[in-house]
C-alpha cells in the first residue's frame, strides 16, 4: 500500500469528498443532459463530459486570498458552466445560459446525486472515536447539505471548504488555515485523498502525512488497517 509513514502524534484525519467518501451517480455529461432536458435542450451526454473534463483542466489554479471567496464561490462555477456551453452550443444566449447554469448548482446539491463508497460509514464509525475527522475540500457550502443527505456529516468535526477559506487545494495554504482553526499541528494530522496534486502533493508541500487512496486498489478499508497497525 502506498503511503506515508503513520504520524506518531496523530490526532486527526483530514478527508477529500468526492471520490475519496463518494462518487457521483453517473457521469458528469449524464446529469448536464438532464439538466439540459429539464430547460428544453437536447444535449449529448458523452459530449458534455467531454466538454466538462476540458473545461476543467482549462480552469486556472488560483491564488489564496484573505477571507472567503466572494459568494460561497458561484462564479467559479458559472465560469466553468460557460466554458462547457461554448464548446456544445456556444450560440446559446445570455437569459439561457443563466437558466441552465441555476438548475445545474441547484441539482448537484440534490438527494440521489452522490453515493456513498460502501465503507465508508463503517470505517468513519471506526475511527471517529479515536481522532478528530474533518473534511478538506474543493467545494462550496452544497457539500454541507451532501454530507447530511449521505447520512455522515455527524462523523465530522469541521467541514473545511476552499469557498470558505479562501485557498483552493493543492495550495498548502488551505491545509494550513486547517490546521489553524483546529489548533493543530502537520505532524498531528493525516490527510487521505485520491487526487495526486490536490491531495498528494498538496498536504504533503503543506507538512502533512498522507494516505494516497487509489481505487480500485486499495480503499478506506485499507485506510483502517493501516491505522491499526
Amino acid at each position: 500500500m502506498a503511503t506515508q509513514n503513520k504520524p506518531a502524534s496523530l490526532k486527526a484525519i483530514f478527508f477529500d469528498a468526492v471520490g475519496t467518501l463518494f462518487y457521483l451517480n453517473g457521469t458528469v455529461g449524464d446529469h448536464y443532459a438532464r439538466v439540459g432536458n429539464e430547460v428544453g435542450l437536447g444535449l449529448d451526454a458523452n459530449q458534455l463530459d467531454r466538454a466538462f473534463y476540458s473545461a476543467w483542466n482549462k480552469m486556472p489554479q488560483r491564488a489564496a486570498i484573505d477571507g472567503p471567496r466572494e459568494n460561497d464561490d458561484k462564479g467559479w462555477w458559472r465560469e466553468l458552466v460557460d466554458l462547457v456551453i461554448d464548446q456544445v452550443v456556444p450560440s446559446l444566449g445570455e437569459f439561457d445560459r443563466d437558466n441552465f447554469f441555476e438548475i445545474a448548482y441547484e441539482h448537484f446539491a440534490e438527494a440521489g446525486v452522490w453515493e456513498l463508497y460502501p465503507e465508508v460509514p463503517g470505517v468513519l464509525e471506526k475511527l471517529q472515536s479515536r481522532f478528530h475527522l474533518a473534511v478538506v475540500s474543493n467545494f462550496d457550502g452544497r457539500l454541507r447539505f451532501i454530507l447530511e443527505h449521505l447520512g455522515i456529516s455527524k462523523y465530522f468535526v469541521n467541514v473545511f471548504l476552499s469557498s470558505e477559506l479562501g485557498a483552493d487545494k493543492r495550495d498548502p495554504e488551505i491545509y494550513w488555515r486547517a490546521l489553524k482553526l483546529m489548533n493543530l499541528k502537520p505532524n498531528e494530522v493525516l490527510h487521505v485523498g485520491d487526487d495526486p496534486e490536490r491531495d498528494w502533493e498538496g498536504a504533503t508541500a503543506a507538512g502533512l502525512s498522507i494516505f494516497r487512496l487509489d481505487r480500485p486498489k486499495n480503499s478506506l478499508r485499507d485506510l483502517a488497517t493501516f491505522l491499526e497497525s
